[in-house]
């Protein structure tokens, strides 16, 4: 049986595709101040702009493709049983061929109605604009993502997937990003850890630091667990 290897990816995983993260800029984000276009209060206060800011970064994250890392990611589950959490609303691991996909903050590609949080639509290529007034099946729609101030419902879901991981991998984040940055405690005692980040934060002694970019820091990762699987065999 493949052993269950559960990676949990942030911005800095599709960095290296183009996308840009948000704190980098001292609190801009593709210059706009992050509360007003990433926030519930910035959404009640200004949904038109918020709209527009979401059908820009639709537009940018068309126009880029996976990376080394994303794919590098796939190839790890002709080996292991693998799992991806992700705090990226991008597509790209799901382009890539990454076939277990959660997304803690939600998905660009997709609306849901503004009246019923159930209900969920995946935008086509030809119409992935939307505004205040956009209507999908009678409902009239927001971004499908986790804004600031709102609760993360895919956060427990992730802490379960956590618990039952042989080997446990974060990638492209600062740990500063709650809940996200909690699931590094519901992993099993013993299970090993690693952390791929070239700006790595303070972690556990425990946690073996890989100080790459995701595409250099997977493809080390790659040759470190086959590495064991062979010795292990």
């Amino acid at each position: 049986m493949k052993k269950r290897l559960v990676i949990s990816t942030g911005a800095g995983m599709s960095a290296e595709s183009g996308i840009s993260t948000f704190r980098d800029a001292g609190g801009l984000w593709e210059n706009y101040p992050v509360m007003d276009v990433a926030s519930a209060d910035g959404f009640r206060r200004n949904p038109e702009l918020v709209h527009h800011f979401y059908n820009e970064r639709r537009k940018q994250l068309v126009a880029v493709q996976p990376n080394a890392g994303h794919k590098a990611i796939v190839d790890l589950e002709k080996y292991f049983d693998v799992y991806v959490i992700t705090q990226n609303v991008d597509d790209l691991h799901e382009r890539a061929g990454s076939k277990n996909v959660m997304h803690l903050h939600g998905e660009l590609m997709k609306v849901r109605a503004l009246d019923d949080e159930s209900k969920v639509y995946q935008l086509k290529p030809e119409s992935l604009e939307t505004t205040p007034e956009t209507v999908i099946d009678g409902h009239k729609v927001r971004p499908h993502i986790v804004f600031f101030q709102e609760a993360v419902p895919m956060f427990e879901p992730a802490t379960a997937l956590v618990s039952t991981a042989d080997i446990f991998v974060i990638i492209g984040t600062t740990l500063s990003v709650y809940p996200a940055a909690a699931l590094l405690q519901y992993v099993k005692p013993g299970t090993p850890i690693y952390y791929i980040d070239p700006k790595p934060a303070a972690v556990p002694p425990f946690v073996h630091v890989i100080p790459y970019g995701a595409s250099e820091g997977m493809k080390k990762l790659t040759q470190m667990l086959l590495a064991q699987e062979k010795a292990e065999q």
